[in-house]
């Protein structure tokens, strides 16, 4: 049965609220929302510049054609969430824990997901700019169609990571990729970056 979502102003969105079924479609630019909880609620077309809101819960949320930078969002905790068409940039979510979230289109800049927990996440037809992944874990994660533009995967552990259908440019930390799959193509292109950062002299 479809949620029936109540439009809702801005000013619900604080430090420690309790958001049920609300439709948030206006500028929530510098709100302070922490520990807030948003369940069964569509943020659509919303300018998310410098809100603040560490250690909140999404529950059964969409956020839907998001704009905005200098996004404070670490330690929050994400659970059957959709993410689509954002413009994001500046997203801070390390420590955070994403399970069964669906990230689709759009592009998002530097999105910080180190030492967070990726739990049965899809990334489909994104534009990933400087991925900071360094220490995350990885269980069950997709990216498919995906153009992942430096990304780093230092000391990020990985299970079940696939990885063969995404584009990847001038990616670091290598090593960590135990555990990931990717293409035969991508293993030559990958090649040479994987030699220098192993120390590993390659003759001709």
């Amino acid at each position: 049965m479809a949620v029936m979502h109540t439009p809702a102003d801005a000013a619900v969105v604080r430090a420690d609220a309790d958001l049920d079924g609300l439709l948030l479609t206006g500028s929530l630019e510098g709100r302070r929302a922490e520990n807030a909880r948003f369940l069964e609620c569509r943020l659509e077309g919303c300018d998310l510049t410098g809100l603040h809101a560490p250690r909140a819960r999404f529950t059964d949320t969409g956020l839907y054609a998001a704009r905005g930078a200098g996004v404070a969002l670490a330690e929050s905790e994400w659970l059957d969430c959709a993410v689509a068409n954002a413009r994001l940039g500046a997203v801070e979510l390390y420590g955070a824990e994403l399970r069964r979230v669906r990230f689709e289109g759009g592009k998002i800049d530097y999105l910080n997901l180190r030492g967070a927990r990726l739990l049965d996440v899809r990334f489909a037809d994104c534009v990933l700019t400087e991925p900071d992944l360094g220490a995350a874990e990885l269980v069950d994660v997709t990216f498919d169609g995906c153009r992942l533009v430096a990304p780093d995967f230092s000391q990020a552990r990985l299970k079940n990571v696939d990885l063969s259908r995404a584009e990847l440019v001038a990616p670091k930390g290598l090593a960590s990729l135990s555990g990931a799959t990717i293409s035969r193509l991508q293993l030559f292109d990958l090649a040479p970056a994987l030699a220098h950062q192993l120390g590993i002299t390659v003759a001709d």
